[in-house]
């Protein structure tokens, strides 16, 4: 097998396997299904093109999130300029198998600021370490341990038992 085809079945089986996760990461993130969409082919395409140094070191799941956490920020940063905010929240469901019936959980993750919102996603729905989420973001890992307490504080307060259990429940 040539050195191309091999890599694009890596990469095939790479994007099979953490697809549906990463959307449901980036659906978190941005609460919108077309962005999430978006984000993640951004951060696809940028992993291919990455890969074969990647893939060696076994870098590429930290590195998809890392892009996936960066475009999203960027995408923030750009949208203020042309978007006008309203009291009304879109309609934000998502169908799919990460995410059906979650709308209370979006909906709570959408009254977060978008620090916070990255870190409980990052640390409890895709289930990293303080640490890596701190590298992740480019924080301390108390700035991460605050946020998070103060993320899930107010989640609590909007979420049922259930639903807090959910988002932070071990992932296997």
């Amino acid at each position: 097998m040539s050195g191309g085809v091999q890599r694009d079945q890596e990469f095939s089986e790479f994007v099979r396997a953490r697809r549906s996760r990463l959307v449901g990461a980036a659906y978190l993130l941005c609460g919108d299904r077309h962005a999430a969409e978006d984000l993640v082919q951004t951060a696809l395409a940028k992993l291919y093109a990455a890969w074969p140094s990647l893939h060696t070191r076994g870098a590429e799941d930290a590195y998809v999130r890392k892009i996936l956490v960066r475009t999203n920020i960027d995408a923030g940063r750009r949208r203020w300029r042309r978007e006008l905010s309203s009291d009304q929240l879109p309609e934000l469901s998502m169908p799919g198998p990460d995410l059906d019936g979650r709308d209370e959980l979006v909906r709570a993750l959408a009254t977060l600021g978008p620090g916070q919102r990255r870190i409980v996603v990052l640390r409890y729905w895709l289930d990293l370490s303080i640490e890596e989420v701190a590298a992740d973001l480019k924080v301390s890992t108390g700035t991460v341990k605050s946020q998070s307490s103060r993320a899930l504080e107010l989640l609590r307060t909007r979420l049922t038992a259930s639903r807090i259990e959910e988002l932070t429940e071990e992932r296997a």
